[in-house]
């Protein structure tokens, strides 16, 4: 298990935050000594669930340390996200206990109030040296609330071993060793942030950075600076970064671009990746970026790898993982790092498994290159005229439109079509008309004629959750409550 692998890398550096370096001999003190705080008075905390509302880098890391030391359960929030769901997670988990930074007190302090929890504040950790012993690896270790694109978040139980099951798998097939240092800009009360970056950087003993916040100029600036090994982000981040690139002088843009060149990886997952995002990313640094597939029950479940990356596919199974496709078209996983079951929720656990098969909701094909994802069966396949269709593809097709900085496809109800194709479109020019009639003809020279919106709707933003990713639902709801353009 982690714990125990954290003693083989002490002399070496385990984090780097706004308050500088942190070796793993210090985090593993550091964390004791907040183990003990949480664990008086004279009591383990077994099974009981620990809400961290902490900074990223040495706060937060210590803090899920000393939670699995405690033989607890660690519930990871976002201090970004409104009150009302912070109070779900919390009241829905029934923490005992809420960790958090100084800087989140004030946040931190209502909730435990609200919820009958008690509060530690990690500016007064001790450090300390007394033994632990590791929890079992049959024990639950994380409860990551889902994003909450169809309903009320709900509560994904990992135990200490499918954790171990995704870290292993992860530092096999990307090829992780100590002397990588990767810089940590997403979120760690998802898995990608949390597990993907931070943790397995811990699991191999290597480096993570973690500044606190996304800056797109700072971020070019530590890829410049030679330090890293790799980069990890979804979709939205590297469009940013491409878009920082542009902005910047001539000078700036051959330093970013040369220094990104020497990374040795860049990974890119949690939302469809578009191509041109892809070959755009290439010209500018060179990388191909590894597209992957996974999710907050399975942790990395698909993979391309380091020697082959097929644009628009997420590869072949990790290692130790089975996949298969149903006759319905949707993806199905089996292996040791699927999650254990739904917080409190047995009837959800039961049907989402199928023979011990984890029933994934995507409809994806498998082609020469890997497996390839048409979406989600719920957002992302849209029946129309009786013929089902793929909204990432279409997006995918209209991000190519010279006047379309980014899109959104929804099926809207329809008594006659039983859907019709929408698009949300947020134009490269918001001064300049564009209407449905010429997105229809350009389409139609591109797509089937199933495939061609009949729905135009003209934004600002679309919407998106914490990870990047757009949530369909509420691009619904943007439509029936604006009206759009139709024929």
């Amino acid at each position: 298990m982690l714990l125990d692998r954290l003693a083989s890398s002490t002399d070496r550096i385990a984090l780097l935050d706004p308050d500088g370096t942190l070796s793993y001999l210090s985090l593993i003190e550091r964390s004791l000594g907040l183990c003990e705080q949480l664990c008086a008075p004279n009591r383990d905390r077994h099974g009981e669930r620990i809400a961290i509302l902490c900074q990223p880098g040495r706060d937060f890391t210590s803090a899920i340390l000393a939670v699995w030391w405690a033989g607890a359960v660690a519930v990871p929030l976002h201090p970004e996200h409104p009150a009302p769901e912070l109070a779900h997670v919390v009241s829905d988990s029934r923490c005992s206990t809420i960790i958090a930074s100084a800087n989140h007190e004030e946040l931190a302090r209502t909730l435990a109030t609200n919820h009958d929890c008690r509060l530690i504040i990690t500016d007064a950790l001790v450090r300390s040296t007394a033994a632990r012993p590791s929890p079992a690896d049959t024990d639950d270790a994380l409860i990551i609330y889902t994003s909450g694109t169809t309903g009320r978040p709900k509560g994904v139980v990992h135990t200490h071993a499918s954790l171990a099951a995704q870290m292993s798998g992860m530092a096999e097939a990307w090829e992780w060793t100590a002397d990588d240092r990767i810089l940590c800009v997403l979120p760690l009360h998802h898995v990608h942030g949390l597990v993907n970056v931070t943790l397995t950087a811990l699991w191999v003993g290597a480096l993570c950075e973690s500044p606190g916040s996304f800056d797109a100029a700072r971020v070019w600036d530590r890829m410049a600076s030679g330090d890293l090994t790799l980069f990890m982000a979804v979709p939205t981040v590297y469009a940013r970064l491409i878009s920082a690139w542009d902005g910047a002088d001539s000078s700036t843009r051959n330093r970013w671009s040369q220094g990104a060149r020497r990374l040795r990886l860049m990974v890119s997952g949690s939302a469809a990746l578009p191509i041109s995002v892809l070959e755009r990313w290439r010209e500018l640094t060179g990388h191909v970026l590894l597209e992957r597939y996974g999710m907050t029950e399975l942790g990395m479940a698909l993979s391309n790898t380091i020697d082959q990356r097929i644009p628009g596919h997420v590869g072949w199974p990790f290692p130790g993982v089975e996949a298969k496709i149903d006759e319905d078209g949707q993806l199905l996983i089996r292996g040791p790092q699927v999650f254990d079951r739904y917080w409190n929720r047995p009837e959800e656990t039961s049907t989402s498994f199928i023979d011990g098969w984890f029933c994934t909701g995507d409809v994806a094909v498998v082609e020469d290159g890997g497996y390839r994802l048409l979406g989600r069966a719920s957002v992302d396949i849209l029946k129309t005229g009786g013929e089902k269709v793929s909204a990432l593809e279409i997006e995918e097709t209209f991000r190519e439109h010279p006047r379309i900085a980014e899109c959104a496809v929804v099926g809207l109800d329809d008594p006659e079509w039983g859907q019709r194709v929408a698009i949300a479109v947020i134009a490269k020019d918001a001064n300049a008309e564009l209407t449905l009639a010429e997105l229809r003809e350009w389409g139609r020279e591109r797509l089937s004629a199933p495939k061609v919106p009949s729905r135009l709707l003209l934004v600002a933003d679309l919407p998106r959750n914490a990870m990047g990713k757009v949530v369909k639902t509420e691009v619904v709801a943007t439509f029936q409550a604006a009206g759009a353009t139709e024929v």
